[in-house]
């Protein structure tokens, strides 16, 4: 009988320097208007025909729309499969929409998948954005 190793997984917490955070707010901004989209059209499209878009209906309409906004096409494609997710989850045909200006903005946040991000010398590269990270773990241990 073979005894198969562990195998672990160890999860680290970092935190982006502050120097990025203008940056980051113009992604998270960026975020919200593909959301917002992705919202609106859904919802005309569930009124007219009585159907909800997947992720993979909905990622044709937004082809293109990365490099407009500064986002990489796989982050583009994560957030159609977050929207199209959280709208099962709640059974609505239609979500609040994201604000990113204002008293009432919604939390900022950009998804991405593995192939839009890489870590080398000690930065998370994003596109053409590069941000340092705050850490006293030594990340290149892991």
């Amino acid at each position: 009988m073979l005894i198969k190793p562990v195998q672990r997984i160890k999860t680290l917490r970092v935190r982006i320097k502050d120097r990025h955070t203008k940056s980051l707010i113009e992604l998270a901004a960026a975020v919200n208007f593909v959301w917002n989209f992705d919202n609106e059209l859904s919802f005309k499209h569930t009124q007219r025909t009585g159907k909800f878009f997947s992720a993979f209906d909905l990622n044709p309409y937004t082809k293109g729309a990365g490099k407009e906004l500064g986002l990489h096409s796989q982050t583009v494609q994560a957030i159609n499969e977050e929207f199209v997710c959280r709208r099962k989850q709640f059974k609505r045909a239609q979500l609040r929409w994201r604000v990113s200006k204002g008293s009432r903005r919604s939390l900022g946040w950009i998804p991405f998948k593995a192939v839009a991000i890489q870590y080398r010398n000690g930065q998370l590269h994003y596109g053409k954005l590069a941000l340092s990270l705050s850490h006293s773990y030594g990340l290149s241990d892991f």
